[in-house]
Formats: C-alpha cells, structure tokens, sequence
C-alpha cells in the first residue's frame, strides 16, 4: 500500500470514530433532551480539574503566577457580581458565554441570550478583564472567585476556525481573508493568481496548516492569533486553578452546572438545534495533509491534548508526537 493510501486509512480510522477517548456526549437532537443531573455533571468536574492538576505535573510551565505578565490575563473576563472569571477561547462557545456575561454584569435587562447581537457581546471594552484590575484584587479574585474554562477538541477548534475565518462569506471572515490570507498565499502557494494575491479568500487547508507550522517571524502577528492559539497559552490551566472545566462536547450541561454555581439559574443556555458539523468534516480536511505535517500541527496543541484528556494516540495505534 502506498504512503498517501495508509495516511487516508489512518484518518479515516481517526475521524470518523463515533467519539473521543476521555468523557464526551455526542451533541445531537436527542442529546440535548437529556440532561446530566447536577450531581453527576459535577462529579465530571470534579474530574476534569484532577486530571488537569495531573497532567500539569508533567508539563510544568515557564512561568509563575506571580510573574505572568499582565497581558496574558486579558482572556480572563470578570463578573464582580456573581464572583465569576472566565477565560473565553474563540470557537468554544464564547459568544453565547459573553452575552450570557453581558447579562449577567447587568450590561443587558433582557434574558434572552440570543436576541444580544454578536457583534455587540465581542465588541472591544464590553467587559472588565483580569489583566487591568490590580496585583492585590487580583489575586484575591483568583483565590476566591469561580473560574470557568471550556475547552473542545484542539483538532476540531482549529478546523472551525479556519471554515469560519477563511472560507467564511462573513464581514468577519473577509477581514481576515484580507489581513491574513493574503500572507499565506503569497507565503505558501506556487504561482498564486492575481485574485487570490488581492483577496486572500481561498486558502487552502493544507497551506493554512503549512502557515501555522512555520513559525515564521515575519508572520508571528498572525501566527499568534487568539482563534488557533492554544487553550493553554491563552488560559493558564496549570497556573490557575479552574473551578468550573467545561467541554465543548457536554456544553448544555456544564453550562447549566455553572449558571446553578453562580446562583443565576434564571438565564437559560441555548440548546443547540443543530451542530457546525466540524467533528463531521475533520476527516475530508485532515486527509488534504500529509502525515508529517498533521504530526507538527499535533505538536502545537500537544498540551491541549493532554492536559484536558483529548486523545489521538489511542484511535491512531501510535504516537503522533
């Protein structure tokens, strides 16, 4: 067999597995019918933080709390009034967790969720960060507040963003066609068209994989991206200690755990009625790469990977480290 048909069996193997290995609920109509009980969702918690502290044992970071600069506080957003910091990661839920945030820090009187615009729930300045409230208050707030964290398959997080970023028709999506797009067609594509050159609008999933991979110093403005920067380098899981770990795969539920803990059980978390269908679609676009490069792209989120218990290694039959 030759060595793009074993890489299409391997991927095929990877992604089209019916779940993950650690504790997932598929999201699907009947799914979402169902709700864990309190009780069990936070016995999952409780679980999820003993295996983050694990895992953290093993990858001790460069940092200490007491020296990580301000700025790499600024994903952790602050509700004073419900005694809430929660670090946000771009494609997991944080849109419908800040309008849920805008209600709740009273910058919204409706409780309806969906009827925030989304525009407005990420627009610049709309909350308090961690990173501009002083050294004391700060730490006082990390040692007594509820942290939150939701976290998603790194894989499936980083194939979302691309879809959403640049194969999107969105305003969103445009600007970053046309702020990072651009650069990677000119970087990575032999004999790009004039068209693509001027508007950046069909990157390729293997040169946007070849971009991530470079580390290119002149594209690290972009490289360094909050949309496919890791969870970890954006969060801190192993400096700070989250009360409230959430997965993208069991989204209702921890929601739902989270809005009871911080005694707001009025908002009501949209259910979803329908999925982006990224996990779906991992394999049509992992298949584009070689496997090589997939190895590197498992490199940069080999922390994701292991600190918040999402494992290719098992589904694959050997290590893609």
């Amino acid at each position: 067999m030759r060595g793009s048909d074993v890489n299409l069996v391997l991927l095929s193997i990877l992604f089209t597995a019916r779940g993950h290995v650690g504790e997932i609920s598929q999201l699907n109509d009947n799914d979402l019918t169902v709700e864990h009980s309190l009780e069990l969702t936070q016995s999952m918690n409780l679980a999820r933080q003993e295996l983050i502290q694990e895992s953290c044992q093993r990858f001790p970071p460069k940092w200490s709390l007491e020296n990580l600069p301000d700025s790499q506080f600024e994903h952790i957003l602050v509700d004073e009034t419900h005694k809430l910091l929660y670090c946000y990661v771009p494609k997991v839920a944080c849109t419908n967790w800040k309008r849920i945030l805008m209600i709740l820090t009273g910058k919204w009187n409706d409780t309806d969720v969906l009827s925030i615009p989304a525009y407005l729930a990420h627009s610049p300045g709309m909350f308090r960060n961690l990173s501009s409230v002083p050294r004391p208050e700060r730490d006082y707030m990390l040692d007594s507040y509820h942290k939150m964290i939701i976290v998603r398959n790194p894989f499936e997080r980083l194939l979302s963003a691309y879809r959403n970023k640049l194969e999107g028709e969105t305003q969103s999506a445009k600007y970053f066609q046309d702020r990072v797009g651009r650069r990677i067609i000119k970087a990575f594509r032999e004999n790009p068209s004039n068209e693509s050159l001027e508007l950046g609008h069909d990157v390729t999933f293997r040169e946007f994989a070849l971009f991530l991979t470079n580390k290119s110093e002149e594209m690290a403005d972009v490289t360094n991206n909050e949309h496919w920067q890791p969870i970890t380098s954006l969060c801190h899981p192993c400096l700070i200690k989250y009360s409230l770990v959430g997965k993208y795969e069991t989204l209702l539920e921890d929601s739902l755990l989270t809005l009871h803990t911080i005694n707001a059980s009025h908002i009501q978390f949209p259910r979803l009625t329908r999925t982006s269908g990224t996990s779906e679609k991992l394999y049509r676009y992992f298949s584009q790469l070689e496997l090589p490069l997939i190895r590197k792209l498992y490199k940069l989120y080999w922390h994701d990977y292991a600190i918040f218990n999402y494992d290719l290694d098992n589904i694959v039959g050997f290590d893609l480290g």
